[in-house]
C-alpha cells in the first residue's frame, strides 16, 4: 500500500505501554491547514513513513516508525479553522469526562468537549489555569 492510499480500519491494532498507563504520554497529533505540505515536511526531515485513512470526519494520515504508529496528522479547517496550526500531545487517562469535570473544579478549561473517536477511544483537550493546553484520551481496549 502506498503512503497516500486510504485506509479505514483502526490505526492501532495494539497498544503500547504509554497508551494504557494513566498520566503518560500516549500521542501526539499536527493539526493544521496544509496537510500536504506537512507531511512531506515530516517525511523529508524526520524519515516518519505515513499511512492515511478515513477516520469519518476526512482523511488522518498517521506518521509511523516502521510499523509503529507515533503521531497523527489532520486538517484543521473543517472543525477549527480559526485554530493556530499546532502539535497537542495527549495524556493517557482513564476517565476522559472525570478528568473534564475535573478541569473545571480546578480553574482549567474544557476547550474541546469529551468525544468519542471510533475504534480508538474518547478524547478531550484541556486548558490549566496558566493557558497551556493538552488533550487527554481514554483508548478503547485494543486499540491505541
Amino acid at each position: 500500500m502506498s503512503n497516500r492510499e486510504m485506509r479505514s480500519e483502526p490505526w492501532g491494532r495494539s497498544m503500547n505501554e504509554s497508551m494504557k498507563t494513566h498520566g503518560d504520554f500516549g500521542w501526539r497529533d499536527l493539526m493544521t491547514d496544509d496537510v500536504d505540505r506537512a507531511r512531506q515536511f515530516y517525511t523529508d526531515v524526520i524519515g516518519w513513513s505515513t499511512e492515511v485513512m478515513d477516520v469519518g470526519k476526512g482523511p488522518y494520515t498517521v506518521f509511523k516508525i516502521g510499523d509503529r504508529p507515533v503521531a497523527g496528522l489532520m486538517d484543521k479547517s473543517p472543525t477549527a479553522p480559526e485554530a493556530p496550526t499546532a502539535w497537542t500531545s495527549y495524556v493517557t487517562v482513564d476517565d476522559v469526562d472525570a478528568c473534564a469535570t475535573r478541569t473545571a473544579i480546578a480553574g482549567g478549561v474544557v476547550i474541546v468537549d469529551p468525544v468519542d473517536i471510533p475504534t480508538v477511544g474518547r478524547m478531550a483537550v484541556i486548558q490549566d489555569p496558566t493557558g497551556g493546553c493538552i488533550g487527554i484520551i481514554t483508548y478503547t481496549d485494543g486499540s491505541g
